[in-house]
């Protein structure tokens, strides 16, 4: 089948250091630029992303530091990405939510005003998740290829939840599934600990998500300024985000395993604080003598010697007593 295109559709996908739009960088984008009579035009690059890349990100799509330390950095390819795109509308798959906005944010900082008027967006993944909702009336008739009766009643709900996950075991038993990491399991079987595994991807600390365990097994954020960052190293840089946290509209349970890493993390830095050497006791420092007196007297009037008598005095106290 051929696209109806007008102009050219620029399919584009790209690999990051993380998930933050703000912050994170390129490391590979390849587009697939599909022309309008039919042809196809490819380029992929790996760019310098002037940073670090976590091991999390490279453990998904395989790109280590050692592998981009000779590439450009984007600034030095925006304009030959800029050109090769031209006037072409953009797609992709999750692009609207996150590909387009780091595209963007790369150009700006390299000083490149990349136009967006008039460009149209399509997001395939949005067209999945709106034509094959993702309801349980939608899953019972998918699965069970019938209809709730009495939908959104609790009873009929768990009870149609109940015979989708036999259906889907049944279905699913001797499906492959392939990971990001490119894995390859069967990991729908007639067991709740494989069950278990398989549902919860995401590893959440608090069951409402914002915090998850990395790949170390390490509590990590997972929303605000401190995504991606462990909650200890959060702690260690800024402490207050427990207060704020503990203070703020988030659910108790979420509340009740902060503390607990909080409490695991005053503990530990108190085991790490290194005791302080005994104060050895002052010795008592005698006094200086004083080599000018050293049995100095209170000196007065009486104690000055006398005076000698002069013949002058003698006349003095004749003329004062008339003798």
């Amino acid at each position: 089948m051929k696209l109806n295109l007008k102009r050219p559709l620029a399919f584009f996908d790209l690999e990051t250091t993380g998930v933050n739009v703000g912050s994170d960088r390129i490391v590979e984008i390849a587009i697939l630029k599909a022309m309008p009579d039919g042809t196809e035009e490819i380029k992929t690059l790996r760019v310098n992303p002037e940073m670090p890349i976590p091991l999390q990100s490279s453990l998904i799509h395989g790109i280590y530091d050692e592998h981009i330390a000779q590439e450009r950095t984007f600034k030095e390819v925006a304009q030959e990405l800029a050109d090769f795109i031209g006037d072409a509308d953009l797609a992709g798959y999750n692009s609207n939510r996150f590909d387009i906005p780091v595209l963007l944010e790369e150009f700006l900082k390299a000083g490149i005003d990349f136009d967006m008027t008039d460009r149209k967006f399509v997001d395939v993944q949005n067209i999945f998740h709106q034509m094959e909702q993702r309801t349980l009336r939608a899953a019972y008739k998918f699965y069970c290829d019938k209809d709730i009766v009495n939908a959104h009643s609790a009873e009929a709900d768990i009870t149609a939840t109940y015979h989708v996950l036999l259906a889907q075991i049944e279905r699913y038993k001797d499906a492959d599934f392939e990971d990001k990491q490119g894995n390859i399991s069967k990991p729908v079987q007639n067991d709740v600990e494989a069950l278990h595994v398989f549902t919860n991807m995401n590893k959440p600390v608090d069951f409402a998500g914002r915090m998850v365990f990395n790949e170390e097994g390490q509590e990590t954020f997972n929303f605000g300024k401190h995504k991606g960052k462990t909650v200890e190293q959060v702690f260690d840089i800024e402490p207050s985000y427990y207060a704020w946290m503990k203070q703020g509209d988030f659910p108790l349970y979420t509340k009740k395993k902060l503390e607990e890493i909080w409490t695991r993390w005053n503990k530990k830095k108190e085991q790490n604080k290194a005791p302080k050497p005994p104060v050895a006791p002052k010795t008592p420092v005698a006094p200086r003598p004083n080599f000018i007196n050293s049995n100095p007297q209170p000196t007065t009037k009486k104690d000055k010697p006398a005076a000698e008598v002069t013949n002058d005095m003698l006349e003095q106290l004749k003329m004062k007593f008339g003798k």
